[in-house]
């Protein structure tokens, strides 16, 4: 596809319909964040970056570029992991970050509706704050929401309340060309002709830019209590899951670590993990409306895990045991890229009865490719995150392992009954494991859709199933 050049009378037009020059950026006042995600191994500046503040600016732009034919990036807060936000033609970056409004809560309707722009820890403590509760809970707590719709973020409550797709009740929409659309709205059921609001959720920004969101809320549990079990090994501790959703005292959720992993966040944090019997945890958490319900749920599941070998069921029942351990749990990513000079990640997610040997698999594959592997990840719902290290490799032997330990990783799961990605999304980096992963009928179909939204291609090119 030929794309225009973005040139000084593009910027001129954009710079009218924004009206403030200090959110659009040219040269070097694109900050260099701006050229890549978390990861940063995707890279590539855009010729400009517009901080939007309504849809309205928004399908002003996309209007222009779908007439000139100028690729458009959208971007919220940089924080995923495979490159979906990174202009890989250059041309327009548009950043939703401004568009950060909490526009409603809907009692009545169980319902809130927000801009794009809003972090999900801002959405998570307003609803608290009004005894209601947004279940998806992505590790990343500064993500947009507009970006974990985007990636249909999952995270570790998954497990009992499900993803982000299961909470999107409506989106407003700027098409490629520029039309403002509705996809949805605040109706519990919906069988009105295909769905496209689902078809925009983990759609990574190719099919249409979020602008507003109606998410769905429930009432806030009164009580939360988790338990930290140490088994004295991995498999034991992995074998047990199983057992555990089978018992039907469904944990909210149900995560796994080792103590390699755990270690580093100690380090990373300055603060000790409450416990250092074991080689392996799985830790649970559980809510409910009074102790005693909560009690009655996990008594059950800590019997269990007792009777698979676990040494010790700790209860963690104070404020300060549960930030200790759950603090831990959330800088695992951050610990882990503390500990190298750089890291590349897998994202799959396989069958709750199959995680074992996913996991089993990932540890012994260090050995095989020569390369050291960090994983830890949503036991309950058979979604694995494994890092792969750099250390002092150089970029030929880097290059040489990583492709080789992410080759075996990928078919392997696909090995397992799994998928490429369980929450992280596909991007570009993830791209050539998709195409290798799925029957070439679905991939037309995927590229089929984005023609019928996107016939020019210009918004987020490259990304997913595209060439």
């Amino acid at each position: 596809m030929g794309y225009k050049k973005v040139d000084e009378k593009d910027i001129t037009y954009i710079r009218q319909v924004i009206g403030d020059d200090e959110r659009v950026l040219t040269n070097g006042d694109i900050n260099e964040e701006y050229s890549h995600d978390e990861l940063s191994g995707t890279s590539s500046y855009p010729d400009v970056v517009v901080r939007a503040k309504s849809a309205e600016e928004i399908s002003k732009i996309m209007k222009y570029a779908y007439e000139h034919t100028i690729p458009v990036t959208p971007r919220g807060a940089g924080t995923g992991l495979v490159g979906s936000s990174v202009a890989m033609e250059h041309g327009i970056m548009i950043d939703s970050s401004l568009m950060n409004q909490i526009l409603e809560l809907d009692e009545e309707n169980l319902t809130i509706t927000v801009e794009p722009g809003v972090l999900l820890m801002e959405l998570s403590a307003y609803v608290e704050d009004h005894d209601f509760f947004y279940p998806p809970d992505p590790g990343e707590k500064s993500a947009t929401i507009g970006g974990n719709i985007s990636t249909n973020a999952g995270g570790m409550r998954a497990v009992k309340y499900g993803v982000t797709r299961d909470y999107v009740r409506g989106l407003e929409v700027v098409l490629p060309d520029g039309t403002i659309t509705e996809f949805g709205g605040k109706v519990v059921k919906n069988s009105s002709g295909y769905d496209l609001k689902d078809l925009m959720i983990g759609s990574e920004g190719t099919l249409g830019f979020i602008t507003k969101a109606i998410l769905k809320l429930l009432p806030l549990p009164k009580k939360v209590i988790s338990l930290l079990i140490p088994f004295p090994t991995l498999e034991q501790a992995i074998d047990t899951v199983p057992l555990i959703i089978k018992s039907k005292s469904i944990p909210t959720a149900i995560e796994f670590m080792q103590r390699e992993v755990i270690m580093d966040a100690e380090k990373y944090l300055g603060k000790a993990f409450p416990d250092h019997q074991a080689d392996a945890y799985l830790l649970l958490k559980f809510d409910g409306n009074s102790v005693e319900e909560i009690e009655n749920t996990y008594d059950q599941v800590a019997k269990l895990c007792l009777e698979q070998g676990a040494l010790d069921v700790l209860i963690s029942d104070t404020e300060e045991r549960e930030e200790s351990i759950w603090k831990a749990r959330g800088a695992f990513l951050e610990a882990i890229k503390g500990s190298t000079t750089y890291m590349d990640e897998v994202d799959v997610v396989v069958p709750r009865n199959r995680v074992n040997e996913m996991v089993t698999y990932l540890h012994d594959l260090q050995k095989d490719v020569n390369i050291r592997i960090k994983s830890f990840g949503h036991a309950g719902d058979g979604n694995l995150h494994a890092y792969i290290l750099k250390d002092q490799l150089n970029e030929q032997e880097w290059e040489n392992r990583l492709n080789e330990a992410m080759d075996k990783a990928y078919e392997k799961a696909k090995e397992l009954g799994g998928q490429v990605s369980g929450e992280h999304g596909i991007g570009y980096a993830k791209k050539q494991y998709l195409k290798e992963s799925l029957p070439s009928v679905d991939l037309q179909l995927m590229n089929k859709i984005k023609q019928a939204f996107d016939p020019k291609n210009i918004l987020n090119p490259h990304k997913i199933a595209q060439v």
